[in-house]
């Protein structure tokens, strides 16, 4: 019991229920509590911008061919399709099902970013915004589509130096930095119960029992939107390789329960690959080179769920997102996922990015971290048996299923895998469970 209540996720779930039924039971007064809440959500943003900096420039600047040929173009085309259609179907339910709007706030900020939507740029000044004249001016106003772009193109031009001279120490240092910032946050997060607690009695204080009506509605729109993305896998996979799909749920059985019961696609990583060779057939080449692209290019749950978060926080604030505004959204969810852009941290980070970067409001960040272990279950299912999907896909197109495997009529011994050439892949899955 002891060990249960040191879990971190445990301590915020609990002081999530505490803190709603503390604001229901008070009321009004439970507002009073809302600048300890406030504090924690700024101790997260000040480090937004040297995180987001470091992480791409550090991303960017390690980068090397992953693999070439066909089975690289067929991966990588595949990923980026259904994380597009990931993006699409989160904004498509959160527009009919609007998890969002039962707590709408009602503040003179929400006023200011409701004009600020009203009045969007069109879509040829918006591209010319994504460059800044002035880099610390939008790091000072944590302006970050212009600070991503700055960050990648630093990255590219570090990267080519390296190449030429062998000099690595600029990069080694940006690194340190990156380090050194996620240290800060998992301190702050230490605070997280506390934070989550004031942040959740206030509003249950505010909107009453609505908050607890939106969470579920938030959790529904995620759920929903997973099962009818997983589907479209099986559709897919089934007219393409012409497989039958009733033998998918035993194949897919074991690494499920270990997805959703440790909410870990790293976890889950060694199980998955040894399935998808022994029980679904793909061949050991196509199966190492997808699936480890898969860990951190593959997170099809966490691309509809940060799709979903920004829709949340708009329509909690009462604003209406222009097409540029949906549009960027799912830009910055696809780039998320794609490894493009690496924010290390955790959900709480990702929330904070997505709300900075398309000037959402913060009030509802606070509910959406203390209910993500069970958006996490969501993801990861949806990450990891996504992977599964690519593969054979992937591997279809080159005859590289093996089908008497797929039917059972035929045993083969996956290859051994050394872990320690996925630590880093395997990290940053992790971030996106």
């Amino acid at each position: 019991m002891k060990k249960t209540l040191s879990h971190p996720a445990v301590q915020i779930g609990v002081a999530a229920v505490g803190g709603i039924v503390f604001g229901l039971l008070v009321g009004e007064w439970a507002a009073n509590l809302k600048f300890v809440g406030d504090l924690f959500i700024r101790l997260i943003q000040m480090s937004i911008v040297p995180l987001v900096m470091a992480s791409v420039i550090v991303a960017t600047g390690s980068m090397t061919g992953t693999g070439t040929g066909k089975i690289a173009a067929r991966t990588f085309s595949w990923m980026l399709g259904f994380s597009f259609v990931a993006a699409v179907l989160a904004w498509a339910l959160s527009s009919v099902i609007r998890p969002g709007a039962g707590i709408t706030f009602d503040q003179e900020a929400d006023a200011g970013l409701q004009e600020s939507a009203q009045e969007a740029l069109g879509w040829q000044d918006t591209l010319l915004n994504f460059v800044s004249t002035n880099i610390f001016d939008a790091m000072s106003t944590a302006t970050m589509v212009p600070i991503i772009v700055f960050s990648l193109l630093f990255g590219i031009a570090l990267r080519t130096q390296i190449t030429k001279t062998g000099d690595t120490r600029v990069l080694g240092f940006i690194d340190q930095i990156q380090q050194i910032v996620l240290t800060m946050i998992r301190l702050v997060m230490y605070i997280a119960p506390v934070g989550v607690f004031c942040l959740l009695a206030a509003l249950a204080g505010d909107v009453g029992f609505a908050v607890v009506t939106t969470a579920l509605k938030y959790l529904g729109t995620t759920l929903l939107g997973v099962l009818i993305l997983f589907a479209l896998f099986v559709v897919v996979v089934t007219i393409r390789t012409r497989l039958n799909p009733w033998l998918l749920p035993g194949k897919l059985a074991e690494q499920t329960a270990i997805a959703v019961t440790t909410t870990s696609s790293a976890v889950t990583f060694p199980t998955v690959l040894k399935n998808t060779v022994e029980k679904v057939g793909v061949s050991q080449k196509v199966a190492n080179f997808t699936l480890s692209i898969g860990l951190t290019m593959g997170s099809y749950g966490a691309v509809l769920n940060y799709m979903i978060v920004v829709m949340f926080l708009a329509q909690a604030g009462g604003i209406e997102l222009s097409l540029g505004q949906i549009a960027l959204g799912m830009g910055l969810a696809i780039l998320l996922n794609m490894g493009t852009i690496t924010v290390p941290g955790g959900f709480p980070v990702v929330a904070m990015f997505l709300a900075t970067s398309l000037d959402l409001p913060f009030e509802a960040v606070g509910l959406l971290i203390a209910v993500d272990w069970f958006a996490g279950i969501f993801r990861t299912f949806l990450n990891v048996n996504g992977d599964t999907f690519v593969a054979m896909l992937v591997a279809n197109a080159d005859d590289e299923i093996d089908r008497e495997v797929y039917n059972g009529t035929k045993t083969v011994t996956a290859e051994e895998i050394n872990l320690d050439e996925y630590q880093d892949a395997m990290a940053r899955a992790d971030q996106a469970d």
